[in-house]
């Protein structure tokens, strides 16, 4: 049994001084007054939390953790250790691997790496193809987090862009649709256009002129629509435009057929970071201006937006040279986004309860997790507990990606991520990962 004693928890909207105990893999008490000493004498541990925030952990909806195929980059082992460091416990993995995950054999190849590998709990995406319908109408909603649909900015065969191949899928698949949307044929007409200005050399500042507010406004637009006439079930992916919110309703998350997600990075960049970053903040839709930045949170605090994630995609640095063309999309920020968000609650953009609806609550309840996302008596211990006293660096040294870079490399935070339990075990502790420990699959209430 383990005892986390006076800590400050942060949870369901309050914070406020108490303990909680640990027994086998699940919260069995929670103290808001004074601990009896009978849980002191039974605790085989107990940690002192006096100066330090308690809170779920962090469950992230959009990840690509590159196994199998892609394992140069990152892999399960690797980026789920990364994860627990920065206090994300559980996730959710995309298909766009090698090879595809788009068979339910190709899925449970994937399930059963992670069982062998991953520190974090896990569920992976089968992704659509234009023919692969049958395979997705196999998927069982209890143990999948959802069917991934890309409607742009796909590689291989996984662009699904013929009408009656998405008419189809959202008629007939009965789970959670999740979309990455940017209109195809407007990306490729920008980028002839720019092609024809610069060459093969596009500077990286026009990336999100090429991946532009129309063509993500156009897609998610056919993706809500395609939602509303079939009375689908759609989450919406990496928002990243003002003009789309539009699409959105501010409710409750549990009152939603349709609901959306933003990523950390969209809310902390803007362009002007192109000047100094460059290739490094380039991603799939592509951070926009400051007044996108600024409608993102503003939705987000409005409800519009549901969930942050953090769509974490390494590569090696190498992978990201070259301009608008050339330059992989994508970056690694599954170790930092929950410090980047504490950050933003310390500028006053959100509240740190607000923090924690938003990255541990209502993924929790937007995809219908079982037992997990909260501080509750009988749900599985994942917990983080955060020193908001103690400054963090993010330096070579101290990133634990397989591509071994951050764009947030000289970034100093307020909070430092101290320990990490996951399914009730301490995974990490001051620095230190516990590398042999396995997660488990994420289940689903549905």
């Amino acid at each position: 049994m383990i005892l986390i004693h006076n800590a400050t928890i942060v949870n369901e909207g309050h914070s406020y001084r108490g303990s909680v105990v640990i027994e086998d893999e699940n919260i069995t008490k929670i103290f808001i007054d004074k601990v009896p000493e009978y849980v002191f004498n039974r605790s085989d541990k107990v940690i002192e939390a006096d100066d330090l925030y308690l809170i779920p952990g962090v469950i992230d909806d959009q990840v690509h953790f590159r196994d199998p195929g892609l394992t140069h980059k990152g892999d399960i082992y690797t980026e789920s250790r990364a994860a627990v460091a920065g206090g994300v416990t559980s996730f959710m993995d995309m298909p766009n691997t090698i090879p595809q995950t788009i068979s339910i054999d190709a899925l449970q190849a994937k399930f059963e790496t992670a069982s062998e590998k991953s520190i974090a709990n896990y569920s992976f995406y089968l992704g659509a193809t234009n023919d692969n319908l049958k395979e997705l109408l196999k998927a069982d909603a209890k143990t999948v987090c959802g069917i991934k649909v890309f409607m742009g900015a796909s590689t291989g065969d996984m662009l699904v862009d013929k009408e009656d191949s998405l008419r189809r899928i959202f008629a007939e698949v009965d789970m959670l649709i999740v979309t990455h949307c940017e209109k195809e044929e407007i990306v490729r007409r920008n980028v002839e256009a720019y092609r024809n200005k610069f060459g093969e050399n596009i500077p990286i500042e026009y990336h999100p002129i090429i991946r532009s507010e129309e063509a993500c406004y156009q897609s998610s637009a056919q993706a809500v629509e395609l939602a509303h006439k079939y009375g689908s079930r759609l989450h919406v992916l990496h928002l990243s435009t003002g003009h789309e919110m539009s699409l959105f309703d501010k409710a409750p998350i549990e009152d939603k057929k349709i609901t959306a997600e933003v990523c950390v990075h969209h809310l902390w960049f803007s362009d002007a970071d192109y000047k100094s970053l460059g290739t490094k903040i380039k991603w799939n839709p592509a951070i926009k201006t400051t007044a996108d930045r600024e409608a993102l949170r503003e939705a987000l605090k409005e409800g519009k937006l549901d969930v942050v994630a953090t769509d974490h995609a390494p590569h090696l640095l190498s992978e990201k040279e070259g301009g608008c063309l050339k330059a992989a999309s994508g970056g690694p920020l599954v170790q930092h986004s929950l410090q980047m968000m504490l950050e933003l609650a310390c500028r006053g953009v959100f509240s740190k309860e607000f923090v924690v609806e938003k990255m541990c609550h209502a993924p929790a309840k937007l995809f219908r997790i079982k037992n997990r996302g909260f501080i509750r008596e009988g749900f599985k211990a994942d917990l983080v507990l955060i020193n908001p006293h103690r400054p963090y660096t993010v330096n070579a040294d101290n990133i634990l990606y397989k591509c071994n870079w951050s764009p947030l490399e000289g970034e100093r935070f307020s909070h430092t991520i101290e320990k990490t339990f996951v399914n009730g075990h301490l995974v990490f502790d001051k620095g230190i990962v516990a590398e042999s420990f396995h997660g488990q699959p994420l289940e689903f209430e549905r």
